[in-house]
């Protein structure tokens, strides 16, 4: 689709999201195109209002985007708590609001970040979603560097097809963390619950990207304005 209108559709998301900010919240700010809107309208607000609030970025990308706007950052030296995180994601899945994340290069802190949330908010657009995970894109699996080659053989012997990822100068990519990320493609996935069972127990890996009952609101822009899709707990 035209990249112009999916990036109005991400900036209307973002937008609603920013209204749900309130002051003094301790937040999770996301990494990603989407969540970059959202830092925009965040920064906004801050100016215009006067909001006050303790972010706490996850991604290094992140982190500068917030300082050369004026949005005060923390730590969880600081805050081991988190009130809202606000977040893209790589595919939503409509049903149970599970996610794929972690094609920014940043899925390892966006997880420890959602885990210590409260509430967590997901911003995308119509194109994100999908009635069963794996239908548009890999599982991001960050590994590390040591021994990866046999890392990526244990994740071959789950299912997955596997490429390492590269950087633009053909590299392979590392995340903030100093990690390599190796992309599993399982297809769509009939029970991303045994993925994510199977994931957890690959020596050799740091994290994966299924957020398997992470979000509690998704927003998502499409042609006919932003929508709200909540978690329904069973």
């Amino acid at each position: 689709m035209d990249r112009s209108r999916q990036n109005e559709w991400k900036q209307a998301a973002a937008e609603e999201a920013a209204k749900l900010v309130e002051n003094g919240m301790v937040l999770g700010i996301g990494t990603g195109s989407t969540a970059a809107f959202f830092i925009e309208a965040l920064a906004q607000r801050i100016s215009r209002e006067g909001l006050r609030i303790a972010g706490i970025p996850t991604s290094e990308e992140t982190a500068e985007h917030a300082r050369r706007l004026n949005i005060p950052l923390t730590s969880f030296a600081d805050h081991t708590q988190i009130d809202m995180t606000v977040d893209g994601a790589d595919e939503v899945q409509v049903e149970t609001l599970f996610l794929i994340k972690g094609h920014g290069g940043a899925l390892l802190r966006e997880k420890i970040v959602a885990s210590s949330s409260k509430w967590m908010v997901v911003i995308a657009d119509d194109t994100k979603l999908v009635q069963r995970l794996g239908s548009l894109c890999p599982v991001p699996v960050e590994v590390v560097q040591f021994g990866w080659q046999s890392t990526e053989r244990k994740l071959q012997k789950i299912g997955a097809k596997t490429a390492l990822r590269m950087d633009s100068s053909g590299q392979p990519f590392r995340t903030d963390s100093g990690n390599y990320i190796i992309d599993c493609d399982f297809g769509a996935m009939q029970d991303p619950k045994e993925t994510a069972h199977n994931l957890d127990h690959v020596v050799g890996s740091v994290e994966h990207g299924l957020f398997l009952k992470y979000a509690s609101q998704v927003l998502i822009g499409g042609r006919d304005g932003v929508r709200t899709l909540m978690r329904v707990n069973s």
